[in-house]
């Protein structure tokens, strides 16, 4: 059971609903996947009308609007109060691009569009790259979780600077961390959760495959996997061989020299 956003969910693979090839198929792979946490972007998403409301309406789960496309502070504010009113719900995934090549986000306007949102009331989940100092700061303005990127939007380049991420949780132990952006395999999402972290986020990866309804469905078994090993404790890296069966006190019989 995750704890996040003041609610408790059971999967900690959180899923999007853009790119799919039809709205059928976005339906089938997010009951696949068994998300309980499905992102949506209000200004995207939203210009599909009553149609794509009442398709996703029929999904029993939390609704996590975001501000996809915004680029400045009003923007995202603006964007935010328009999904609380929607989806009736203060949680807000907060971008807040600031490059337009790697969809990177610009940390001195999330950081403001964040101190904003946190006094109007919101559950800001703000995607943000893997930079402790702005992840600091980001609690500091009332952020209770944090969304850092494992590699640009789209790329699924998986974790690529795991180094990064490793501090992060390391030095953030009881933050909830979910891993947003870039990945682009199962096995990235379980490298994630094996680092402790509490849950990861993507779509295109889903949305884009071949079959985006199996994809779902390994991406949960991935991410499983990949809590189960943290939880279990991995053994310790090495820089030298240790045999699995101990030589010493091990009795040996000596060869006779006739026998060679």
């Amino acid at each position: 059971m995750l704890k996040i956003g003041g609610k408790d969910v059971n999967s900690r693979l959180f899923l999007g609903t853009a790119l799919y090839p039809s709205p059928q198929i976005m339906l089938d792979a997010i009951r696949a996947s068994e998300a309980e946490v499905v992102t949506v972007s209000v200004r995207r998403e939203g210009q599909g009308g009553e149609n794509f409301w009442k398709q996703i309406n029929q999904l029993d789960c939390h609704w996590l609007p975001n501000t996809a496309g915004c680029h400045t502070v009003k923007e995202a504010v603006t964007t935010a109060e328009m999904a609380r009113e929607l989806f009736q719900t203060n949680w807000i995934k907060l971008e807040v691009i600031g490059d337009e090549y790697n969809l990177q986000p610009d940390p001195f306007r999330l950081l403001d569009a964040t101190r904003e949102l946190v006094k109007r009331g919101f559950e800001v989940f703000p995607y943000c790259t893997d930079d402790l100092v702005l992840c600091q700061r980001l609690l500091d303005a009332g952020c209770n979780i944090l969304m850092p990127w494992g590699a640009p939007i789209g790329t699924g380049r998986g974790l690529s600077d795991p180094y990064a991420l490793q501090t992060l949780r390391q030095r953030l132990p009881d933050i909830p961390m979910v891993i947003d952006a870039g990945i682009g395999l199962p096995s990235h999402a379980t490298q994630a959760m094996e680092m402790g972290f509490d849950a990861v986020l993507l779509n295109t990866a889903v949305a884009q495959a071949e079959d985006p309804v199996n994809m779902a469905a390994a991406f949960k078994e991935g991410v499983t996997a990949g809590r189960r090993a943290y939880e279990a404790g991995a053994m310790p890296v090495r820089d030298i061989a240790k045999p699995s069966t101990p030589v010493l006190g091990t009795p040996f019989w000596q060869q006779d020299k006739g026998d060679v």
